[in-house]
């Protein structure tokens, strides 16, 4: 049987660049660095003082999205995903009284999932002496917990269950959402990704592991993708939601659509725990993988959200990965980092690099890499990185890829309608 359409069909996030969609598009295009000086709690001791936190957070200022006493009983990232989804499930303009809900899925991701939530209930112990643990410890900090939530607060009774891919999980989470849709699983699903790791163990973990920028002078311009001063990635946080939804079933609803997800790809680099491919070819696989399931060629892509987190050698596989996929055809795409902004959110980073694609195929407007001076001897800069400066083209295809720690890759194709 022909495999069905999938298409997007409502969006929501809040991210270091705004608490909606609109804010988030208007900073990317103004190329706004989401880094300032952590104040969530004492960095004095960490060698990285710095990340890409949601500035003022307040979650009282999103009603609809969660009330007091769900704010009591949820960790940081399930309350992100609860404003995302609120966002996207009022963007899409549902009608929860005329859908099946026993045919509406949920699949959120995330990497770390309630990591703050843990340090303090093991803080707590560690300081009291005694196991005396919350009851909402569990069910605070489990990573699926954020699908059921909105599950739960929306009455969507369809496949429900959470993915985790480090940063290549939500990416995971909108591929296996539409794999759902394409099987005839469900009608509609709900999926994104949303991270909260902003923590004494985030911090110290990622700096352990020499992941992470210690360029605590420069910090709000640390987050330099392709430059040759970069020194790591910057860890963001929040959460980005997708109404993915059948064709057909849009269509009969006359829902807005956005784009159609019209390919993905995964594949493993097989490699090592945290370093990619040098080669990039499991990357290269992947993308490859995506454009021959959307039936395309290279020549069609106008449009690359890179991984592009910062790293020495994440960078530069990436570049080689695409060249190796696109030829002479990868001087005529698009590619930009938006990491240089956000940071690297990690669990959610695919789904908010997600919806830069779909900002670039609805408005033409390519976002940039900022922060970008020096040019590193192992990178080809006659591809066009837009650095700097945001650029505007029709873009009618455009490619989101995301590598994670494990050697885990994905790699999806929005196409314009």
């Amino acid at each position: 049987m022909p495999r069905k359409r999938v298409v997007v069909t409502g969006i929501g996030t809040i991210n270091p660049l705004g608490n909606d969609v609109a804010e988030y598009f208007r900073n990317l295009d103004r190329g706004v660095s989401g880094a300032r000086l952590i104040d969530r709690f004492d960095t004095t001791l960490f060698k990285t003082r710095f990340a890409c936190e949601i500035p003022d957070y307040n979650p009282a200022r999103f009603p609809e999205a969660i009330d007091r006493k769900e704010v009591r009983k949820t960790d940081l990232f399930t309350q992100f995903a609860m404003i995302a989804a609120a966002e996207a499930v009022r963007d899409s303009k549902l009608d929860l009284d005329s859908i099946d809900l026993k045919r509406v899925g949920v699949v959120v991701g995330s990497g770390v999932g309630g990591i703050n939530t843990l340090m303090a209930e093991a803080g707590s112990y560690i300081e009291a002496g005694e196991p005396r643990f919350s009851p909402f410890l569990v069910p605070k900090f489990i990573t699926n917990i954020a699908s059921g939530h909105i599950a739960i607060k929306y009455g969507f009774r369809g496949p429900n269950f959470g993915v985790s891919s480090a940063c290549a999980t939500s990416a995971h989470a909108i591929l296996t959402a539409a794999s759902q849709i394409q099987l005839g699983r469900a009608d509609i699903m709900i999926s994104g990704g949303t991270e909260a790791p902003i923590s004494e163990p985030g911090i110290g973990g990622f700096n352990s592991a020499h992941a992470l920028s210690t360029n605590n002078a420069e910090y709000q311009t640390a987050s330099r993708p392709f430059d040759k001063t970069r020194d790591g990635f910057v860890m963001g946080e929040g959460a980005a939601i997708l109404v993915v939804e059948e064709y057909e079933h849009a269509l009969r609803r006359g829902a807005k659509i956005y784009a159609e997800i019209a390919g993905f790809g995964m594949t493993c680099d097989a490699w090592h725990i945290t370093a990619p491919r040098e080669d990039g070819e499991s990357a290269a696989d992947a993308m490859e993988l995506a454009l021959r399931e959307a039936g395309l060629v290279p020549a069609d892509v106008d449009y690359i959200n890179a991984h592009g987190t910062s790293t020495p050698l994440g960078d530069k596989a990436e570049l080689h990965a695409v060249k190796s996929v696109f030829g002479d055809d990868a001087y005529k795409v698009n590619i930009s980092s938006t990491k240089s902004m956000t940071g690297h959110m990690m669990g959610a980073a695919g789904a908010v690099e997600a919806l830069a694609c779909i900002h670039a195929i609805r408005d033409g407007v390519i976002p940039p890499t900022i922060n970008f001076k020096v040019e590193d001897e192992g990178i080809d800069y006659r591809l066009n990185l837009t650095l700097n400066e945001k650029q505007e083209r029709t873009v009618r295809v455009a490619i989101s890829n995301n590598f994670g720690f494990g050697g885990q890759n994905a790699s999806l194709v929005f196409r314009a309608l």
